[in-house]
């Protein structure tokens, strides 16, 4: 395993941060690290860097203990946090000579060049940071990140306030470089989580609620399934809850409803039901919910 989370407390006076988490990334996944605000994120990531230190628990990365060995994770570990603090009166070229300093790598130079070209940098290289659009300073917040080649990248809101079209330049950046490093990335876009990532964390109130493939984030997370149906003529409301399975039923129009179920397939019911009430069914099409709404129903209030 390339991250071992184990019964992670984190308080802040009498916050609960973060309650009790568990969790293990294997190497050369792309993880999703999801939840609203205040849900406990950020938190997770700076313990992970060694940013900050848990109140209980414990962390190895790559077999290094944060508590015995802080210095080598953050060695292992590559941190681009939500805010990208970067020096805004450097040059883009000068600035990554100046972290390859900080991280004593041997071929500066060669490395720095690696990096621009990675990170698509190179029309920008000579500009100050201050004078690059938001995209292109996470681009180099991300070329900091990686510079002294970790096996690890940790990344805050990596595609904050970035445009439709920096957007999908950053996403595949991230594609790109999770086929050789393990990556766990905080979002609040789930398009983004299904685009990027393989595995999904979802946490809400300091604790994890689900925790899947992307692919299986859906109606067996929550245990609901949502059915589109059309009638031939007008139905009541209270008619349709009858029906052995249905939790919750929604008006569109007279005649055209959507009926969340549980686990329980009601479709054949569904038929049946309109055989007895003299009606035929015109349409009706069962759908599982998405990433979004498997989020909204594990995080609601």
């Amino acid at each position: 395993m390339s991250i071992i989370v184990e019964n992670i407390t984190k308080l802040y006076r009498e916050q609960k941060a973060l309650d009790d988490i568990s969790f293990t990334i294997n190497p050369g996944e792309i993880v999703g690290l999801l939840g609203p605000n205040g849900a406990g994120k950020s938190t997770m990531m700076k313990v992970i860097t060694c940013f900050i230190p848990p109140t209980s628990g414990n962390i190895t990365v790559y077999g290094n203990d944060i508590y015995e060995n802080s210095l080598e994770i953050r060695k292992k570990v590559g941190y681009l946090p939500e805010n990208n603090p970067l020096y805004l009166d450097l040059y883009v070229k000068e600035y990554l000579e100046f972290v390859a300093g900080i991280y004593k790598i041997t071929n500066k130079k060669e490395r720095v060049k690696e990096m621009i070209h990675l990170a698509g940098l190179e029309i920008e290289q000579h500009k100050k940071i201050g004078a690059l659009s938001k995209g292109y300073r996470q681009r180099v917040g991300l070329a900091q990140a990686m510079i002294h080649d970790p096996d690890v990248l940790i990344l805050d809101e990596p595609t904050s306030g970035l445009d439709p079209n920096q957007l999908v330049e950053i996403r595949n950046l991230i594609r790109e470089i999770g086929k050789e490093k393990t990556i766990m990335l905080s979002t609040h876009i789930m398009q983004e989580v299904e685009a990027v990532c393989s595995r999904a964390i979802i946490i809400d109130k300091g604790q994890i609620v689900a925790d899947d493939k992307t692919s299986n984030l859906s109606a067996s997370s929550t245990g609901i399934q949502t059915l589109a149906v059309e009638f031939n003529k007008a139905v009541s409301i209270s008619l349709l809850k009858k029906i052995n399975g249905v939790k919750k039923v929604t008006k569109v129009s007279d005649t055209i409803f959507k009926i969340e179920t549980g686990d329980t397939d009601i479709r054949e019911d569904m038929f049946q039901f309109a055989v007895k009430n003299d009606m035929a069914v015109l349409s009706l099409q069962k759908s599982e919910q998405g990433l979004e709404e498997v989020f909204q129903q594990l995080t609601k209030k």
